[in-house]
């Protein structure tokens, strides 16, 4: 249909046409986002949580059920969890989803990483001084009679939910993948009573949803400088959008020998059953999810440097920052072109 231009039909349209958008600019306008903060500790570390929506919320209880839920499945710390009941030995428990979720991403990267992250290493952690339980003498005897303990391998999970070991002493420990999916599950739980984006952190993991609003910016997050042991510095800042990152170290997470003064760091070698200290001194993923970025960034900190860096050259859906130290001991850096796009210059 032709409408003659200065018609009075077409005077109208163009006054109705003003008056839409009129509205919808001033809609936009009218738009405010309110900063909802949540500060605490949870799964022995402290977690920072930030979500925007159109009005004020508390959503501290509904977090606090995240981190109980997740705790009484997979904490090793605790006596009654499901996890501690299994590595006890005892065979009646049924799993819930969230370890089943957990023991299925495990497997995932047990397989890509050709064992080098494997939760089954618990009997290690503990037996070197990690876990919950004291640590004990250990020599290479020992190490090769626990080393028969490990392996994904040696774990099954039945039609009934439930968990089947070849060895009544495997040990499971998903406390490095755990605490991504923890964060995962509170990024779900927001996704349900927000409309607005958010930022997670726990422990230094963090997921992303969307831009932060008030600023118009993706969301800016931090790398410490592992060199730095004392205090904390940023070794280089990031924009994160819709996305997860974890990083892994030893600078932090050590302990010392009261009586020989030795220094053993926390990161433990599937292959060897020894305590690593290699030259790659941290490394940060950045994933889709966190429990993926959680468990990679681990398995960085085990693998050989050049063995990281060419699986990550295949690895497409992954993007990394490894700090290392060179033969003269020099720092060194490596990025992924998709992880250097992420930093602020």
């Amino acid at each position: 249909m032709y409408i003659m231009k200065g018609s009075l039909k077409y005077k109208y349209l163009i006054g109705f046409f003003l008056v839409v958008c009129l509205a919808i600019i001033s809609c936009k306008e009218e738009q405010r986002w309110i900063k909802n903060t949540e500060l605490g500790e949870a799964l022995g570390t402290t977690y920072s949580i930030i979500y925007l929506s159109n009005d004020t919320l508390d959503l501290r209880p509904q977090i606090d059920s995240v981190f109980r839920v997740v705790n009484q499945s997979m904490s090793t710390y605790i006596p009654d969890s499901d996890i501690s009941r299994i590595n006890r030995g005892d065979t009646t428990v049924v799993v819930d989803e969230m370890f089943r979720d957990v023991m299925a991403l495990s497997r995932e990267v047990y397989q890509k990483t050709n064992g080098y992250f494997d939760p089954t290493v618990g009997v290690l952690v503990n037996a070197w001084g990690f876990g919950p339980r004291p640590g004990m003498e250990m020599d290479s005897a020992q190490v090769n009679r626990l080393k028969t303990f490990v392996g994904m391998d040696k774990i099954v999970l039945t039609e009934e939910n439930r968990i089947r070991k070849k060895h009544s002493e495997i040990q499971l420990d998903f406390n490095a993948i755990a605490k991504g999916y923890a964060i995962d599950r509170l990024a779900v739980m927001l996704d349900q009573h927000t409309n607005g984006s958010y930022l997670v952190e726990v422990g230094g993991e963090i997921v992303t949803k969307g831009i932060n609003s008030l600023k118009e910016q993706p969301w800016v997050v931090g790398i410490d400088d592992p060199q730095v042991e004392m205090g904390r510095k940023l070794k280089i800042t990031l924009n994160l959008q819709d996305e997860a990152l974890a990083s892994s170290g030893n600078y932090r997470k050590f302990r010392i020998d009261s009586l020989t003064g030795q220094k053993y760091v926390h990161t433990i070698d599937p292959k060897t059953g020894f305590t690593r200290n290699s030259n790659v001194l941290a490394a940060s993923v950045i994933a889709q999810n966190c429990a993926l970025a959680d468990a990679y960034a681990t398995a960085f900190m085990t693998m050989e440097l050049d063995s990281s860096i060419a699986f990550l050259e295949d690895e497409k859906d992954l993007d990394a920052y490894l700090i290392y130290l060179n033969s003269n001991g020099e720092e060194k850096e490596y990025f992924t072109p998709g992880f250097l796009e992420h930093v602020r210059k």
